[in-house]
C-alpha cells in the first residue's frame, strides 16, 4: 500500500519527515518497506527557467528553424536555435539551460552546447511534451506577459515533490488499507508520544440532493452475500479530464488517472479504504439494480474484453436483464463510465469477503477493490464514502444529485464487537503493567468506546473499522503496538527449563554434517516457497487428457514404493491462496531446484551444484473421509471423523541435489570435463556413508519414468525407498526453461533418520591386519544387476567382507545369448588377525554360492 506522505497531512496535522513517519509506522506493526521521493514531473523541472526571446531571425541554412536571443535572468543572454512556428520576439517561454536533463519515458537527454546547420545553439526553448507538463507539441510554450524572467519552472508551475511510503500490509489490518486508516492510527501514536495533533476529514454535511429526476431502485436477493448495498444518482456529468490536484494525488501512489468520474472512485478507495463503482445510468435498464447471483455458466465480458463464465456463487450487480458487475471484482464491458456518459450511478456496498475472494481467485482477477473486500472492510462507512463522491461529482463534473441515497441493508452486517478485558491478563500478556489511564487513551485514540471499567477490568466497543478485533488478546495487541514494542523492557532474568536431547536435535545435527560436507563438495545451498504452481503436477495438459496420460512417478509417504503419481489432486490446496503461482504445496523438492537453474543458467552461470532440506506435502484422497464444495474447500466435519481426514495428509523431509553444467571448466591443469550422473551416485553414496547407513540393508534397483530417463533407487528390504537419483527428463527440464542435461537426487531424510536411528557412527584404528582382494568371474542373465551382485554378497559375510567392485563388464563372442560377463573384487579384511587361506576360501565359497543362488550366476573364473 503506497501513503503519500502529503496526502496523510491532510487528515493528521504533525511536522515530522517523511523518514521519521516511516519509523513511526514499522513501530506500531505497519511495517514500512521503503520510503521514496517523488516528482509529479519527473525531473522536477529542474534546470529550466522562464525566459524571454529578445530577437528572432530566420536562419540562414533552413526554410523553418530561427535564431533567437534569449534573456535568461539574473544578467544572462543566450543565443538558441529553435525549430518552433510559433516563436517570436518579445515572447516569455521556458528554457531549458545547458546541462539540464529533459525526458522521453525512461529516456534522459542532456542539453549541450551544439550547432543546428551551422549556427551555435545553447540551449533549447520547449514545448509543453518537452517537459512533461502536456502533450501538445504544437509549438513551444508562450507565458503570459506577467510571468517573470528567471523564475525556475517549478516554482512558476507550482511542482513540489512528495514521498511515497510504502507500507506492508499485514491481513489481520485491512483498516490500514487507506490514507484515512493510516492517519487514525499514527494520529494514535502522536497522542501516546506527547504530540499536538489533530484527526479531521472533510463533511459532508453541506450534501444535499438536488432533485429526484432519476431515481434508481435496489434489490438484494443475496442477503448472505451483500449485507449492505447504497446507491445515489448524479446527472448531466461532464466527463473530462480530472483537475491536476486530484491526477497528481493518484499519480504519486502509482494509479493511473482515466477520467474525472472514475478517478474520483478510486480517490475515495485510496482515501477511506471504501471501494466504488460507477456505472453508466443509462445503461441501467429498466431502472433497478438487482444485487444477486446467476445461473452457472452466465456469460460475462469484463472492462478488459475478456469474456468469463460465472458460477452460480459469483455475486453480481444485475439490471432487469443482464449483469454489469462482478460484485467488488471487475466492471462490465458497457456499464461503465466512458466519455459519452452524462448521468452517472455510484455503488457504495459491504460485500462478504468470503464470496469476493471466492469469485476473485475463481476468474483469476486481482484488483484493488477485491483486495479490501475480501480482507473486510468498514461495514458502516458506505454511507460517507457515497456522500463524498456525490459532492466531488458535483464539483469537479458538474453534476446534479438526482436521488436520495438508497441504503438497502440486513442483519448479516457485522456488528461491533464488545470485550471484556481483565488488567492482569493485559499485563501478563504484555510482560509489563501499564497504568489503566494509559491503556484506555491508547484505546480511545484509536477509535474504541470505554463501556465500563472498574478495579479489575474493562469492557471495550471495538470501532465497525476493526472487523479483526474480536478477542481481549486483540486488544492487547492494540494497546501494546501504540504504546511501543521498544518500551518493553528487556528483563534481567531468563526463566528456562533443561531438556534432553531428542530424534529431532540429532536430525539437526546431522543435517549440519552432510550439509558441511556438500559445501566442501563445491555444492551451494538454496531455500525455495514451500508454495509452488499447481502447474508442475498437470503437465500442462486439459483435465480429460490428463487424466488418461502418464505422470510422474513419486515415492511412497508411507515409506513403500506405490504406483500412485505425482498428480494435482494429490497436492496439499491452499484455501486461500496469495496467487496462482502459489495455490499448492510441494510434493518433490525437484521444481524448485529447476527453478533455480534455471534462473542462474539465464544469467551465464551454467555450472551448478544445488542441495536444500525441506518438507514435501502429499494428499490421498482415497483416505479421506471429508467432504468438500465446487472450490475445494472443506465442508464441516464431525469431531469423530478427524484423525480420518488428517490421515489423508502426510509430510516428509526430503534433501534435494541437482547438478547441471561441467564438472572442470576453464582449469590450466584439466581439460573441461562435462559432469555425470555417476558424480551424483558418488555424491549420495558417500551422505550414507557418512551418517553410518549399512549398505547391507539396503536394496539398489533400476527406474524409468516422466521424472527420470533413467534412475537408481535405494530402498530398504522392506521397501521404504530411501532415495532415488538420475537424470531428468528432457521434457520436464525444457518445462521450466533449462536446456542442459540436469542430475538428480532425492533423498528421503524422514526414512534415513528412522533407518540409522540406533545406529552409531564411531571411529577406530586402521587395522594392522593386511586385506586381502580375490577376483569372481561371474556370467549372468543380462538382466541382472551389479547391485544384486553387491547384496548377496554383503549378506553371505557382513563382518569380513570390506568392499565388492565391479571393475569389468564383458558382452558378445564366446558367450550364450541372452548373458553377459561381470569381473567382481572382493576385498577381506579382519581387525584381529591375518586371515589365512583356509579362512579366505571358506569366506569366498559362501560369498560365490550366495551370488549363485540369488542371482542365477555360474562363475567363469577366480583370481
Amino acid at each position: 500500500m503506497n501513503i503519500s506522505y502529503k496526502w496523510l497531512k491532510e487528515y493528521v496535522d504533525f511536522d515530522m519527515t517523511a523518514e521519521e513517519v516511516g519509523k513511526a509506522l514499522t513501530s506500531m506493526g505497519l511495517e514500512v518497506e521503503a520510503v521514496e521521493e517523488v516528482q509529479s514531473i519527473k525531473g522536477g523541472l529542474e534546470g529550466l527557467v522562464v525566459g524571454q526571446v529578445l530577437t528572432c531571425e530566420p536562419h540562414p541554412n533552413s526554410d523553418h528553424m530561427h535564431v533567437t536571443t534569449v534573456d535568461e535572468g539574473n544578467g544572462v543572454v543566450e543565443q538558441i536555435v529553435c525549430g518552433a512556428p510559433n516563436v517570436a520576439a518579445s515572447q516569455k517561454v521556458i528554457v531549458a539551460q545547458l546541462g539540464c536533463k529533459l525526458y522521453d519515458g525512461d529516456k534522459e537527454f542532456v542539453i549541450k552546447k551544439s550547432k543546428l546547420r551551422g549556427i551555435e545553439s545553447n540551449g533549447m526553448i520547449c514545448a509543453e511534451d518537452e517537459i512533461g507538463i502536456g502533450t501538445s507539441h504544437d509549438g513551444i510554450i508562450v507565458l503570459p506577459e506577467t510571468a517573470v524572467v528567471g523564475t525556475p519552472a517549478a516554482k512558476y508551475y507550482g511542482i513540489e515533490s512528495d514521498f511515497v511510503i510504502e507500507v506492508d500490509i499485514t491481513p489481520n489490518h485491512s483498516d490500514a488499507c487507506s490514507h484515512w486508516g493510516v492517519a487514525r492510527d499514527f494520529y494514535a501514536y502522536l497522542k501516546q508520544n506527547g504530540y499536538e495533533t489533530s484527526l479531521h476529514r472533510p463533511s459532508v454535511d453541506d450534501f444535499k440532493v438536488q432533485n429526484t429526476d432519476l431515481k434508481f431502485d435496489v434489490v438484494v436477493e443475496a442477503q448472505e452475500a451483500c449485507p449492505r448495498y447504497c446507491a445515489v444518482s448524479v446527472k448531466n456529468c461532464e466527463v473530462k479530464e480530472s483537475p491536476k490536484w486530484l491526477k497528481d494525488r493518484l499519480t504519486t501512489i502509482g494509479q493511473r488517472p482515466i477520467n474525472n468520474i472514475v478517478d474520483i472512485t478510486n480517490y475515495i478507495m485510496m482515501a477511506y479504504g471504501q471501494p466504488l463503482h460507477c456505472f453508466d445510468a443509462d445503461m441501467v435498464k429498466g431502472g433497478k439494480v438487482v444485487v444477486k447471483t446467476l445461473p452457472e455458466g452466465t456469460p460475462f465480458v469484463t472492462l478488459d474484453g475478456e469474456e468469463h463464465k460465472l458460477s452460480d456463487r459469483d455475486l453480481a450487480i444485475c439490471n432487469v436483464e443482464e449483469p454489469m458487475c462482478i460484485a467488488g471484482v471487475f466492471g462490465g464491458k458497457g456499464s461503465g463510465t466512458y466519455e459519452t456518459t452524462k448521468n452517472v450511478l455510484f455503488e457504495s456496498a459491504y460485500f462478504h469477503p468470503t464470496w469476493i475472494r471466492k469469485s476473485a481467485r475463481r476468474h483469476g482477477l486481482q484488483t484493488d477493490a477485491s483486495f479490501r473486500f475480501e480482507r473486510g472492510i468498514d461495514p458502516a462507512g458506505q454511507i460517507y464514502a457515497i456522500k463524498r463522491a456525490a459532492m466531488l461529482a458535483q464539483e469537479l463534473a458538474g453534476g446534479e444529485i438526482s436521488m436520495e441515497i438508497v441504503d438497502v441493508k440486513n442483519d448479516t452486517l457485522p456488528q461491533d464487537a464488545i470485550i471484556d478485558v481483565e488488567y492482569k491478563y493485559v499485563a501478563d500478556l504484555i510482560g509489563k503493567e501499564l497504568p489503566v489511564e494509559t491503556q484506555q487513551s491508547i484505546l480511545k485514540n484509536l477509535g474504541f468506546e470505554i463501556l465500563s471499567s472498574d478495579d479489575e477490568k474493562m469492557q471495550v466497543k471495538a470501532p465497525a473499522f476493526r472487523v479483526d478485533v474480536k478477542k481481549p488478546c486483540d486488544v492487547v495487541e492494540e494497546i501494546l503496538r501504540i504504546y511501543g514494542y521498544n518500551n518493553i523492557e528487556i528483563p534481567s532474568q531468563v526463566r528456562s527449563s533443561l531438556t534432553t536431547k531428542g530424534e529431532l536435535d540429532k536430525s539437526n545435527k546431522l543435517q549440519n554434517i552432510v550439509a558441511e560436507q556438500l559445501v566442501g563438495c563445491g555444492f551451494n545451498e538454496i531455500l525455495n516457497n514451500s508454495l509452488t504452481k499447481v502447474s508442475y503436477y498437470e503437465d500442462g495438459e486439459p483435465t480429460e487428457q490428463r487424466e488418461a496420460s502418464s505422470s510422474l512417478e513419486c515415492p511412497s509417504r508411507d515409506g513403500g514404493r506405490r504406483s500412485q503419481t505425482y498428480k494435482a489432486e494429490n497436492s496439499v490446496k491452499l484455501m486461500n491462496p496469495l496467487s496462482q503461482d502459489l495455490g499448492v504445496l510441494r510434493q518433490t523438492l525437484l521444481f524448485g531446484g529447476l527453478e533455480c537453474i534455471a534462473r542462474n543458467s539465464n544469467r551465464r552461470m551454467p555450472d551448478l551444484k544445488f542441495f536444500e532440506f525441506g518438507n514435501c506435502y502429499y494428499f490421498a484422497p482415497e483416505r479421506n473421509q471429508e467432504k468438500v464444495d465446487e472450490n475445494g474447500e472443506t465442508l464441516k466435519a464431525s469431531a469423530e471423523s478427524s484423525k480420518k481426514i488428517l490421515a489423508a495428509y502426510s509430510e516428509d523431509y526430503h534433501l534435494g541435489l541437482w547438478q547441471t553444467g561441467k564438472r572442470v571448466n576453464g582449469n590450466w591443469a584439466h581439460a573441461d570435463e562435462e559432469s555425470t550422473v555417476y558424480e551424483m551416485k558418488a555424491y549420495v553414496l558417500n551422505i550414507l556413508k557418512r551418517l553410518g547407513v549399512p549398505f547391507g540393508a539396503l536394496v539398489f534397483g533400476e527406474e524409468k519414468n516422466d521424472i527420470f530417463s533413467i534412475a537408481t533407487t535405494i530402498t530398504q528390504r522392506g521397501g521404504k525407498q530411501i532415495a532415488e537419483f538420475g537424470i531428468v527428463t528432457k521434457k520436464v527440464a525444457k518445462k521450466l526453461d533449462v536446456e542442459a542435461p540436469v542430475f538428480y537426487a532425492d533423498i528421503n531424510w524422514t526414512n534415513l533418520m528412522k533407518l540409522i536411528k540406533k545406529v552409531t557412527v564411531s571411529y577406530y584404528d586402521l587395522s594392522k591386519f593386511p586385506a586381502v582382494s580375490r577376483d569372481l568371474a561371474l556370467l549372468v542373465d543380462e538382466g541382472v544387476e551389479f547391485a544384486q551382485i553387491e547384496a548377496a554378497a554383503y549378506q553371505a559375510e557382513k563382518k569380513l567382507l570390506k568392499e565388492v567392485k565391479l571393475f569389468d563388464v564383458y558382452e558378445g563372442k564366446n558367450l550364450e545369448a541372452g548373458k553377459k560377463s561381470y569381473a567382481v573384487n572382493f576385498t577381506l579384511q579382519s581387525e584381529e588377525k591375518t586371515l589365512n587361506d583356509k579362512a579366505i576360501e571358506a569366506i569366498m565359497s559362501k560369498i560365490e554360492q550366495n551370488i549363485c543362488k540369488a542371482t542365477g550366476a555360474t562363475v567363469r573364473g577366480k583370481g
